[in-house]
């Protein structure tokens, strides 16, 4: 069952691949630009994480959310926050602008018979309190994280 809390986000799919699999999409860089649903993620720089406080850069776009078109492109840092082989996956973004937010996406991943459940999660429970007072949170929906776990299920079955 979805989860939509004031500050988080959680949707789950079963997705017929097992978790090894599935977590070598989500600890390599390239594999957030190719599951992406936003539109946001451009391209990466970065080998595949291995251990909590590892990144990567995320070269985005905001344009395709066209929610602050001034944006445009820009740069971030992706830094692991949460990382159990097999089993979770999270991190935080880091960019340019001060201060920072706060947020964490992550991935959890359960075995099953058929296959493994995933669990994408969406948090901004701890963001920064000039972010809050924005009030421009969750910038990404509940449906573009489902959306992202169906663009998962491909990209597994193609790798």
């Amino acid at each position: 069952m979805p989860v939509m809390t004031i500050e988080r986000i959680e949707v789950q799919r079963t997705i017929q691949a097992d978790p090894a699999a599935i977590f070598a999409i989500l600890r390599d860089p390239q594999g957030h630009v190719a599951i992406d649903s936003s539109g946001m993620l451009q391209s990466a720089d970065g080998e595949p994480v291995s251990a909590v406080g590892d990144s990567f850069v995320v070269h985005m776009d905001r344009e395709s959310l066209n929610d602050v078109p001034e944006l445009g492109r820009y740069d971030v840092t992706v830094t692991i926050s949460a990382y159990q082989p097999d089993r979770e996956i999270a991190w935080t973004i880091l960019g340019k602008i001060r201060p920072q937010i706060g947020h964490v996406y992550g991935y959890r991943l359960e075995p099953t018979a058929d296959g493994t459940l995933v669990t994408s999660y969406y948090d901004w429970s701890q963001i920064h309190p000039h972010w809050r007072e924005a009030a421009i949170f969750p910038v990404i929906s509940q449906a573009a994280l489902r959306a992202t776990l169906g663009i998962l299920a491909r990209t597994v079955a193609r790798a």
